[in-house]
């Protein structure tokens, strides 16, 4: 049982947590997993997939226009990171929904 398809992630910095969709390689094209796990989890693992990435914007005029931080996600490393923890944690893995 391994994560096929990473269909979708989202980032909730307020909560830290992120909400992610899979499918398993045993799950149909109809089927989908949604999970939020928090990112005390992914640190406990020892995982860091989250990137401040702080050269978003590259030319330094623009820089102190937009005061903005973007974060990145490395989903190679989110990727591994749920095959370890459902494999661990097999009773924490959603059910799979049709869509």
């Amino acid at each position: 049982m391994e994560i096929q398809e990473l269909v979708s992630y989202y980032l909730f910095e307020d909560t830290g947590k992120i909400e992610v969709s899979f499918r398993l390689d045993i799950d149909s094209d109809d089927e989908l997993r949604t999970d939020t796990i928090s990112l005390d989890e992914a640190n406990d693992f020892g995982y860091n997939f989250i990137d401040d990435d702080e050269d978003f914007i590259d030319d330094d005029e623009e820089n102190d226009l937009y005061d903005v931080s973007f974060k990145s996600i490395d989903e190679y490393q989110l990727l591994n990171f749920l095959n370890e923890y459902y494999v661990i944690n097999l009773d924490r893995l959603p059910k799979s929904e049709f869509i």
